[in-house]
């Protein structure tokens, strides 16, 4: 299995491209639904009585990311150029990143307990 760089170059372009569209997208649709509302509350209805359905339709729920399999083969490719021999991936899963959730109490009892070891210095 060969792989050439600059296809997977490519491709994660073409894949970024690809998102970067359907985010703007959204954004057209989400000013235009805020439009609607705007109109219809200036026409003297209230904002609640615009039908809720119409807008949670095109809210964009954050959804687990994917292991798309562009990845899996950049992932095979990586392990097989360090380990020298063919690998075969029989699972894998996006992991959230410690930077993106950090819960304060426990990176307090963190710094507690590292603080806590007598480091002895050597002569």
């Amino acid at each position: 299995m060969e792989l050439n760089v600059a296809d997977l170059v490519q491709a994660v372009s073409d894949r970024q491209q690809a998102t970067e569209r359907q985010i703007s997208e959204l954004c057209a649709a989400l000013k235009a639904l805020e439009a609607k509302v705007a109109e219809l509350s200036s026409a003297g209805r209230p904002a609640a009585a615009v039908s809720k359905p119409a807008v949670e339709a095109v809210a964009v729920q954050p959804e687990k990311p994917e292991v798309t399999p562009e990845i899996l083969v950049v992932l095979a490719a990586a392990v097989t150029v360090f380990l020298g021999k063919e690998v075969r991936i029989r699972s894998a899963k996006m992991l959230q990143s410690p930077y993106e959730v950090i819960n304060p109490w426990s990176q307090q009892g963190r710094v507690f307990v590292q603080a806590s070891h007598n480091v002895r210095a050597r002569r």
